[in-house]
């Protein structure tokens, strides 16, 4: 595996950085620049390293000492692509990510600490050192061509996003589209990228064969708190746009309002399933905040910076709702929280979908239309 440079932490305007003064949550990292179009200020050691680095300003800001923070790619070959799940508050059983890491910065994302395995920050490492698969759709044919392979819905992009912006060139999740058009394989698709209507065309004939479902993330319709949550994403217009032009082309979606932050989004509930049932989403759900690991970390120093004034509150509704914890991992409760607060959340969420119609049915994707791709050696073979 190649190597990745230390990112930097300092610079001038020229740089896309913006300087702000020190600043330290619990002590466990410094964020001393906070770079352009990036969700998180901070970049903390992964929980595996051996040893914790902390980032000290030196009191020389000068351009040329470095450069642009800049995303960078690693081609990762992974053996398999299919990962399985068992957990059971998950409606999925086994799901592709095409890549690792997210260039869209979501500052609440929960797939961050999954970047301290690759030995890199769940910080700016996460949306800065990307990884792409280029052989998962090769690798998926290969697993759906395999001797007693059962089909199930396929997920993808309940990790990271397949259609972040470097999927403009990889065109891996084109690729993996491809693979399961011709296998004819049931697909749910997660994203908050206009991008996915690049791929109108093979969502549509999927569509039309009850293969397919598509869930557009839609956190908010405030585009400033969305350039700051989420700052390399799609606006929420563009999202709705997606959703109304993927329904029209006869794609199922619902819109997922996610996450709910309590005293920040949660206000837009009744607003996000109308603008998503006006747009032709024919279901919705939602998330509550969820921060795992350094996720914590990572948002409190963003909420300190960005809403200040409502810090603490956040976190006391938050906390009220995971038994006074910043996160609360067991099941049945990691989604949805717990207690009067969650519960005025769901019956809210509720109501709100029941008015505007959404959720009257669930769409069940088919799995009968499933033929195995032939295999290169040529011994898988059609029945008819």
């Amino acid at each position: 595996m190649g190597h990745f440079a230390e990112p930097q932490r300092r610079g001038s305007a020229a740089d896309g950085v913006r300087h702000r003064p020190a600043r330290s949550i619990g002590g466990a990292a410094n964020a001393i620049a906070e770079p352009r179009g990036r969700g998180a200020a901070v970049n903390p050691t992964g929980r595996f390293e051996p040893r914790r680095r902390a980032a000290e300003h030196d009191g020389w800001d000068l351009a040329e000492d470095l450069p642009p923070l800049r995303t960078e790619v690693q081609v990762e070959t992974p053996r398999t692509i299919i990962s399985r799940n068992t957990s059971p508050d998950i409606s999925f059983e086994q799901s592709v990510n095409p890549y690792r890491g997210c260039e869209h910065g979501c500052v609440y994302c929960f797939a961050r600490p999954t970047h301290a395995y690759m030995g890199l920050s769940p910080g700016l490492d996460f949306e800065t050192k990307l990884f792409a698969k280029p052989d998962a759709p090769a690798l998926l044919e290969r697993e759906l061509a395999a001797p007693g392979y059962r089909p199930r819905t396929l997920a993808i992009g309940t990790n990271t996003d397949p259609y972040q912006p470097i999927e403009k060139e990889r065109r891996i999740m084109r690729g993996l589209l491809e693979v399961l058009e011709t296998a004819r394989h049931p697909v749910g698709i997660v994203t908050k990228s206009a991008l996915v209507l690049r791929d109108l065309d093979i969502l549509a004939r999927l569509g039309s064969q009850g293969l397919v479902k598509v869930a557009i993330s839609v956190t908010t319709l405030d585009r400033r708190l969305a350039r700051a949550m989420e700052p390399r994403a799609a606006t929420p217009g563009k999202r709705l746009d997606a959703v109304r032009a993927l329904s029209a082309a006869g794609v199922p979606t619902m819109v997922m309002t996610a996450p709910i932050v309590p005293a920040l989004n949660d206000h837009e509930i009744e607003r996000l399933l109308e603008a998503a049932a006006a747009a032709g989403a024919k279901e919705a759900g939602y998330v509550l905040l969820r921060l795992p690991l350094e996720v914590s970390l990572i948002f409190q120093d963003w909420l300190q910076r960005h809403y200040p004034d409502r810090h603490r509150h956040v976190l006391t509704l938050l906390r009220s709702m995971r038994g006074g914890r910043d996160y609360d991992a067991e099941w049945g409760k990691r989604m949805v929280g717990a207690g009067p607060y969650a519960e005025q959340i769901r019956r809210r969420f509720q109501m709100a979908a029941t008015r505007f119609g959404l959720n009257e049915s669930r769409l069940k994707l088919r799995t009968d239309l499933f033929r195995p791709p032939l295999r290169a050696n040529g011994k898988q073979l059609a029945l008819f």
